[in-house]
């Protein structure tokens, strides 16, 4: 891109009111050093735009500049933050939480600095701690609201900031709406500085007491439905924390429990760089092929992974009676899993005359449906983001919901949530779910790919494909719009990658019982669907196609996987 002088002045221009307000030193240096070498294209990339506070949070590369995650713009987001929640509250409290990325115990007392400095009582965890702790945390204290300095599972040189409520999800509307716009607005002579020793000193700053951790732990090992049946089972975990905040948390139980915990050992401590990984994703085959290295090894009866911030977790099981090999399974298979145990559990034991509510992001793979409305539950559809999910855990809290009681909440992309004490994804109790349902066809001596086979002969088999196109810039915008634009001219009755549609739901469209939002589901006669969504973070529109079988049964779709992925990516 080529610069006019008015461009290059306007960034310098940002960048000296920008070295004013940022405190840390490693950040000043590299503005001051593109000012000195006149780098007028790293100047521009870093100061053209300013990272903005959205939904629920902010996200960017870690570094100097405006466009930038650093310890001005945490500093910034958080004096929009205070402000909003001393306007609903003067005796406010925020709980803060990290994880193990670059900068992330800076960032978490940059926030905790303004917050205290705004007379909001603040409590900081002293260590790293995941996304559910904090959720629980939040509710524990009755806080007003929460912080998580993580940017989840996205590569190393990213962080984030998120932001959650008194019910211990993510900001809904109109919270996230109004610190947004408080947020975005705030200038670097409005924020408040107060010294770390004059925080702690005038009591609005402390640390998070050791209680709560243990009311967590507590609250998951009471959540377990056959406590009998795993407290001190002769299995073997092999565990990867992916270098993040899951490592203590997830050990801590399985110790508590009983349990022989394998842990790999390059990847057991904190570390931002995540340095045996390209992405730290317990999705990524890649990612969990060590662990996987590891469990054959130790003979592992199960394989478990966890995310840096630990709300998200894989699951791999083994193949073979020697355990020769492990399958790793996706989100989908191992929100079947967990759904039909936890559904079938409950109907057994008779929890109460309520009926048991599954909630799941509607590109998760209907199958979950299929199963709780045929064991007496419900099953609700939200849109994509575990927010929506503990939206409806809300309901049910504040007796909005009377009918029924939360069992279970699910994303396809490996979040999974099974008690109620938590209102985000929560991978440290859904591992110990997991470890009690093996348990449990254990037993019985049933593995858990026996498990998974005899629901889809009884259920049917549903299996899922995702993919996704990048459209980076302005002109990749332009093109994304269009897309959905033409998707949006599709009806029933048209003919589509091959296939009959027999309706589309448009989420923009009125009374489609979702939110507005830009997703568009197309069902086919044959009983397919696809599901077109615009990411809201990244340039890129995902696709996922959701199928089942035939009359050829389970063995042609398998066989034919490749082939309708294909036939859709050409048409798409």
């Amino acid at each position: 891109m080529v610069l006019t002088d008015e461009m290059k002045k306007e960034v310098v221009e940002k960048a000296k009111v920008y070295l004013d307000s940022e405190k840390n030193e490693v950040f000043r240096a590299e503005v001051a050093d593109a000012l000195k070498n006149e780098d007028y294209e790293s100047l521009y990339d870093r100061f053209y735009t300013a990272l903005a506070f959205g939904t629920a949070g902010m996200r960017g590369v870690i570094g100097g500049g405006t466009n930038r995650i650093n310890t001005f713009m945490v500093r910034k987001v958080t004096q929009g933050l205070a402000e909003y929640c001393l306007s609903v509250s003067s005796d406010s409290t925020v709980v803060i939480a990290y994880d193990s990325r670059h900068y992330s115990p800076e960032f978490a007392k940059a926030a905790a600095l303004v917050l205290s400095a705004n007379k909001v009582k603040t409590y900081l965890y002293d260590t790293l701690h995941p996304v559910p702790m904090l959720s629980f945390a939040v509710r524990n204290m009755k806080a007003t609201a929460g912080i998580v300095i993580t940017a989840s599972h996205n590569p190393a040189k990213y962080n984030g900031y998120k932001v959650y409520w008194s019910d211990g999800g993510q900001v809904t509307p109109p919270h996230d709406i109004e610190i947004a716009k408080l947020a975005n607005a705030v200038t670097a002579d409005r924020i408040k500085d107060i010294s770390e020793e004059e925080a702690r000193k005038s009591g609005y700053l402390e640390s998070v007491p050791a209680s709560v951790d243990e009311a967590y732990y507590d609250m998951v090992i009471s959540s377990l439905r056959r406590p009998e049946l795993v407290k001190g089972s002769p299995i073997t975990v092999a565990y990867t924390p992916l270098h993040g905040s899951g490592n203590v948390p997830v050990r801590h139980m399985l110790s508590k429990l009983g349990i022989r915990c394998c842990v790999v050992k390059e990847q057991e401590e904190p570390n931002g760089a995540f340095p045996t990984v390209k992405l730290p994703n317990p999705e990524s085959h890649e990612a969990m092929s060590k662990v996987i290295e590891l469990a054959k090894e130790v003979k592992a009866d199960i394989v478990l992974g966890t995310d840096p911030d630990a709300d998200r977790m894989g699951l791999a099981i083994p193949t073979t009676p020697e355990k020769t090999d492990y399958l790793l399974l996706t989100g989908n298979q191992i929100a079947t899993l967990l759904a039909d145990y936890l559904i079938t559990t409950s109907n057994e034991m008779g929890l109460g005359s309520k009926k048991p509510l599954i909630v799941k992001s509607l590109v998760t793979t209907d199958l979950v449906q299929k199963i709780a409305k045929s064991n007496g539950g419900d099953c609700k559809d939200v849109l994509t983001g575990f927010k929506y999910i503990a939206e409806q855990m809300d309901k049910i809290d504040k007796g909005v919901n009377k009918d029924n009681f939360f069992l279970f909440g699910c994303e396809e992309s490996y979040g999974f949530l099974t008690v109620n004490d938590v209102h985000d994804k929560d991978a440290v109790s859904s591992a110990v779910a997991a470890v009690e349902m093996m348990c449990h066809y254990a037993s019985k001596g049933i593995t858990l790919q026996q498990r998974l086979d005899s629901i889809y002969a009884h259920y049917g088999y549903y299996t899922e494909l995702v993919f996704s196109r990048d459209y980076e810039g302005a002109a990749g915008k332009e093109q994304m719009k269009q897309i959905m634009a033409d998707m949006r001219k599709l009806k029933a009755g048209d003919t589509f990658v091959n296939r009959t549609i027999e309706k589309v739901e448009d989420l923009l469209g009125e009374d489609t019982g979702f939110p507005k939002a830009d997703v568009i589901i197309i069902r086919f006669t044959s009983g397919e669907k696809l599901v077109v969504r615009p990411s809201g973070t990244e340039p890129k529109i995902k696709y996922y196609i959701f199928l089942l079988e035939g009359k050829g049964g389970r063995s042609e779709l398998e066989a034919n996987r490749d082939k309708i992925l294909e036939e859709f990516k050409s048409a798409l």
